[in-house]
């Protein structure tokens, strides 16, 4: 459990700091809310509170606290200090070193690291001196994390929506783990592909992507530069995370190539087709007056085995799922497709199977006689439990 100090800022956003907070004690997180005056009008006190399990702190003149000190006791509690949303009044305050509110005091006080959330009129966010104060405060390593773009509550449209919540919180993770990826460029595969049979119906498989995009969170939060190679899924784009989507096996082969260059670390988690329709129908076939169907199949291209080729000092990791003699069929895949280490799950469990948010599975290699078991667990600690490995045959 990790310590998060939630600064709630006086912008209309800020009513979006109390999903945050749900999402951050489901997460398993200790958090604790401190806000401004203004901030306490959008985002109501009581609701704050009942989420997080504690007061919401939002003065520096309570004389409980203050007895003992109290703003310097939350500056030192925190292991993460994310200041969601933070206006343009708030970035300026915070860059000129000032501290006349709890807010800005315990942000001039505080050792942890900061994660700023930008929210306001896209004029103001645009505006040299905001711009400026954003600059200042990311050379003093401060994180930040938005804004987006579209339409805005005050009727305007462009930059300053608060970023989505999911990847506020990607930001606020990759503020609390070690960076032991930092340096490493990871290139993932996930989904499924889909082989187009006419317009409309496609060769597919039961693939969710989830394994896969749990690995290239997982490395992002780490520190790592990560390129998502994804079939198409409906699974949101981790934070930090740079996404391809294609559709078909050769779609991905072309993608994996260009991006390989760069990579350190390839993890094929996708399930790409083996097989796709030779010539596919140019419009939709009918089924009036066909009793049965032949398809005439051609073999896609051996992503693994172009990739093994290319390998150089790359780490590889594949992924076999398999539905029978799991540890035997991944074995003789980690050998015949050159993998550095091969990750084989058993998809005929439904409990960890297809769509599942749990997985379980064997890290087998580089020699064929080396096997870590990961028990069943969330499929984000199943990310973790590999990228470890990763890390453990990279260091030798």
């Amino acid at each position: 459990m990790s310590r998060v100090l939630l600064g709630v800022s006086g912008g209309i956003a800020a009513y979006k700091a109390c999903e945050l907070v749900r999402t951050m004690v489901r997460e398993g997180q200790d958090v604790r809310v401190m806000a401004t005056r203004n901030g306490l009008r959008f985002a109501p006190q009581a609701a704050l509170e009942a989420l997080s399990g504690h007061p919401v702190r939002h003065t520096l003149f309570d004389a409980g606290e203050e007895a003992e000190i109290g703003h310097i006791a939350l500056a030192d509690w925190a292991e993460v200090v994310a200041i969601v949303p933070a206006t343009a009044h708030t970035l300026a305050r915070l860059a000129h070193g000032m501290a006349d509110d709890l807010l800005s005091t315990v942000c001039l006080a505080t050792r942890a690291p900061l994660v700023l959330a930008p929210a306001m009129n896209v004029n103001m966010y645009r505006h040299p001196a905001t711009q400026e104060n954003l600059a200042t405060l990311q050379k003093r390593g401060a994180s930040v994390v938005g804004p987006e773009s579209g339409e805005l509550a005050c009727g305007w449209e462009g930059e300053g929506r608060l970023a989505g919540l999911d990847q506020v919180w990607g930001a606020i993770e990759r503020a609390l783990v070690p960076q032991d990826l930092r340096g490493e460029v990871v290139l993932v595969t996930a989904g499924p592909t889909a082989e187009p049979l006419d317009p409309v119906r496609v060769i597919s498989n039961r693939s969710s992507g989830k394994m896969g995009f749990a690995v290239a969170r997982e490395a992002a939060r780490r520190g790592a530069e990560v390129l998502l190679i994804s079939g198409p899924v409906a699974q949101p784009t981790p934070f930090g995370v740079q996404r391809v989507d294609v559709q078909t096996a050769q779609q991905m082969h072309a993608a994996v190539l260009e991006g390989l260059e760069r990579a350190t670390i390839i993890v094929k988690a996708a399930a790409v087709a083996d097989y796709r329709p030779r010539t596919p129908a140019a419009a939709k076939m009918k089924r009036a007056g066909v009793s049965e169907l032949h398809l005439d199949l051609v073999m896609n291209p051996d992503i693994s085995a172009d990739v093994a080729a290319r390998k150089g000092a790359r780490t590889l990791v594949g992924f076999a799922a398999e539905t029978e003699r799991l540890l035997e069929n991944a074995t003789d895949k980690l050998v015949r497709k050159g993998y550095d280490l091969i990750v084989a799950n058993d998809v005929s469990r439904p409990e960890i199977g297809f769509d599942s948010d749990r997985n379980e599975v064997l890290v087998i290699g580089p020699q064929r006689d080396q096997v870590l078991r990961v028990s069943e667990a969330p499929k984000r600690e199943v990310a973790r439990r590999i990228l470890d490995r990763v890390l453990e045959v990279r260091r030798g």
